[in-house]
């Protein structure tokens, strides 16, 4: 893909990250690079200031990827991005006497009509085809091991005191561990990144309604509102991509990103 290319590249994106009802630091981070094919989500954990510099690192390493040459270059960028970042990571942990610190990553790569969904940990990617939601991410989270195992059912899970605890993350091991599904894109495909601040407290269905035929800023703007409706208890990131098949006057160079803090918007 050259830079023609990406440039009218029919991506409509929408974003916004919010500090939510209760906390009083945002430690989510997004990378919003349309002209790349990268959009991401991460969201730090180990304590306000040292989450919020655990997302920030690993987005600054997925913001630095650049142009790829191909779908297998531009997943090759990313997984040197995670190594560093994970990197930089484990020696802030040592250099603070081991001190926790991680981040969640859930990362949507498109070139030319290959996408890939890779994660991370419990922020989450959905597609939207055809009028139907599919979650493409895996929660990494103990929870969900157990569902799995069937030890617990998919009700029991929400309810769990710890359906928080999570089993992967950016920076918590010397390797860190990603998993990928990928596949080909679709005309009016649209993907959801998200925090667990938003699915705390918002639906599957729910977010397949927002997003509906609303504008992709538009979609964020309404599943922010929603989540602070119901006391949105963590920080709440959003990013929704929508692909216009042969449509460039969809396209938006620069997308609408917002930045919020602890005000409604």
């Amino acid at each position: 893909m050259n830079d023609l290319s990406r440039a009218t590249a029919p991506f409509e994106t929408g974003a916004i990250s919010h500090v939510g009802r209760v906390r009083s630091a945002n430690e989510d981070n997004l990378v919003v690079r349309p002209e790349f094919g990268v959009w991401a989500v991460a969201d730090g954990m180990g304590g306000h200031e040292n989450g919020a510099l655990a997302s920030a690192t690993v987005a600054a390493a997925i913001e630095r990827i650049g142009a790829a040459q191909s779908a297998p270059d531009l997943l090759a960028r990313l997984e040197d991005g995670v190594l560093q970042a994970n990197a930089e990571l484990r020696q802030r942990i040592s250099d603070n006497g081991g001190a926790p610190m991680g981040s969640t990553l859930a990362v949507l790569l498109v070139h030319d009509r290959h996408f890939a969904c890779v994660w991370s940990g419990d922020s989450r990617i959905y597609l939207v085809r055809s009028g139907q939601i599919t979650q493409m991410s895996r929660d990494h989270t103990e929870v969900q091991d157990m569902v799995e195992r069937g030890v617990l059912t998919p009700d029991e899970a929400k309810r769990s005191p710890r359906r928080h605890v999570i089993t992967r993350a950016i920076g918590v091991h010397d390797t860190p561990e990603l998993d990928l599904d990928s596949g080909e894109i679709a005309g009016d495909d649209v993907f959801v990144l998200c925090s667990d601040g938003l699915t705390e407290h918002v639906q599957d269905d729910e977010i397949l309604l927002a997003v509906g035929e609303a504008g992709a800023q538009e979609a964020c703007d309404a599943l922010l509102a929603l989540t602070l409706q119901r006391g949105a208890r963590d920080n709440v990131t959003v990013i929704i991509v929508r692909y216009h098949e042969d449509d460039s006057r969809s396209t938006q160079w620069m997308p609408n990103m917002r930045m919020q803090g602890s005000d409604a918007p």
